[in-house]
């Protein structure tokens, strides 16, 4: 750490060494990295029971249950766990695999035997890796840990009546929304309250889409579709996430369609969930598109503010972890597209927190956040931003970059400025000459009149979310 007058610094925020007692929380946060970047099923079937063994130098070892998942994760995700790790000490520049067992199981065995209960606790119990094989369900989700607001307060209310009226209420229910805003959390949380009232007398299953596609593909190659239909279709609730996956598969989509008949035919509860509503899927056969809208339709927004605190808060209160009021307040603020990257933020600032030993400050938060999320804007040009914004409101770039000042070009032309540098860190003279030959006043002013509009009005906040995924090709 090093403090200069009153400018407090991370002084290298990924400067230092880590001891053979701290592996086990190196590698549980670059989990919680790595579990944003791959899907759910990929992530704990291929990274349960790893372990990060050794780290030596510049390089680090990770140890694997088997040569499949070793190989895999090679090819796979080799630069994804490079990364994970490499945003949490900057010192690691390559990663190797080995399968567990001989040298490195003695090694494994010493370091457990050196690292608190706790710690062994904590790496055994990584949550993701808790699935019930019956269900699929994680118990980690329930209503009660699902925080709502504003956003999200519709699917939930329709969620809770399902619980109630099992395949008779909302049937199908159907919900969507931008990626990581809490959908998987909240389809899974009905499948455990079934669970759990009625006492396994209600069969749930969960899947998700991946899931659903590698299950027909196996059954078609090994003539077992038979047992592909008892699996899914002998169950009372049928939970399928992001549906989206399934369009224009044919044999996967064709299963689905006689799987969803055949269920709901028979009064069985179903639950989907999809990026986007049906009439924006493009190739979903007209035959689904009527029957998923024929029940309900709830979707999840992007969060205010509000309901982003109260994740925070939430979180830390979950991982018995504290942060001062003023972070928790700063990353609220700016994080604002949705969970998942708060989730990441969370994993890096608690990491560095107790690695450091110091209590960290907004600006030390700010320096963290700053690498998560400005990394994949590098290679955003300025016109794809004015490019999105204009094609948002229907006008052209050169509407938005003319020195006019009528009132349905200032709000875009504002939103424009705000973009450039909220996501491209433009200066502020660049983005005044960029629009219109303008002061650096004038963009300054738009920044932070949107900056501050935006944490207050839920359309504007969505709005700029939906542009913002828009430029990144979310």
């Amino acid at each position: 750490m090093e403090t200069k007058g009153e400018t407090t610094t991370l002084g290298g925020i990924n400067d230092f060494s880590v001891g053979a007692g701290e592996l086990d929380e190196l590698w549980i946060a670059a989990l919680g990295e790595i579990e944003i970047q791959v899907s759910k099923p990929n992530f704990i079937t291929w990274f349960k029971n790893s372990h990060l063994l050794i780290k030596e130098g510049n390089g680090a070892t990770i140890s694997l249950p088997n040569n499949f998942a070793k190989e895999w994760i090679e090819n796979k995700y080799c630069k994804v766990v490079l990364g994970a790790l490499r945003a949490l000490d900057e010192t690691i520049t390559k990663v190797d695999f080995v399968v567990a067992g001989g040298k490195e199981a003695v090694a494994q065995k010493k370091r457990t035997m050196n690292q608190s209960p706790a710690m062994s606790v904590a790496q055994t119990e990584f949550p993701e890796f808790k699935i019930d094989p019956e269900t699929n369900l994680n118990p980690k989700y329930t209503l009660a840990s699902f925080i709502v607001g504003k956003s999200n307060e519709l699917p939930y209310a329709a969620a809770s009546a399902v619980v109630e009226d099992v395949g008779s209420k909302y049937n199908p229910l159907f919900i969507y929304g931008g990626v990581g805003l809490g959908k998987t959390h909240l389809m899974q949380a009905v499948g455990n309250e079934i669970k759990e009232r009625y006492q396994g007398r209600i069969k749930v299953r969960y899947v998700s889409s991946e899931k659903f596609t590698n299950d027909v593909v196996w059954g078609i190659r090994n003539k077992r579709m038979e047992s592909l239909k008892e699996k899914y279709r002998n169950v009372d609730v049928l939970i399928i996430d992001d549906i989206q996956f399934v369009i224009g598969k044919t044999s996967t989509e064709e299963e689905f369609f006689h799987t969803f008949n055949a269920l709901y035919e028979n009064n069985k509860q179903i639950i989907i969930s999809s990026d986007k509503p049906p009439k924006f899927m493009p190739h979903l056969a007209e035959r689904l598109r009527s029957r998923f809208e024929g029940g309900m339709m709830a979707d999840i927004d992007y969060p205010d503010y509000e309901l982003r605190f109260s994740i925070i808060k939430a979180k830390l209160a979950d991982r018995q972890a504290q942060l001062t009021e003023e972070v928790v307040q700063f990353v609220a603020t700016k994080l604002n597209k949705n969970f998942r990257e708060i989730e990441g933020a969370l994993n890096r600032i608690l990491f560095f927190q107790k690695t450091k030993g110091a209590v960290i400050t907004p600006k030390m938060a700010s320096e963290i956040i700053d690498e998560l999320v400005q990394a994949p804007s590098k290679n955003i040009s300025p016109n794809e931003v004015l490019r999105a914004v204009a094609d948002s409101f229907e006008v052209s770039i050169a509407e938005l970059e003319s020195a006019s000042r009528k009132r349905e070009l200032v709000h875009p032309r504002q939103i424009a400025m705000f973009l450039l540098r909220e996501m491209l860190d433009l200066s502020y003279p660049n983005i005044g000459e960029k629009l219109g030959n303008r002061d650096h006043t004038t963009a300054l002013y738009a920044y932070e009149k949107i900056a501050k509009e935006a944490q207050k009005n839920q359309a504007l906040s969505q709005k700029i979310m939906a542009i913002r995924e828009l430029i990144s090709g979310e």
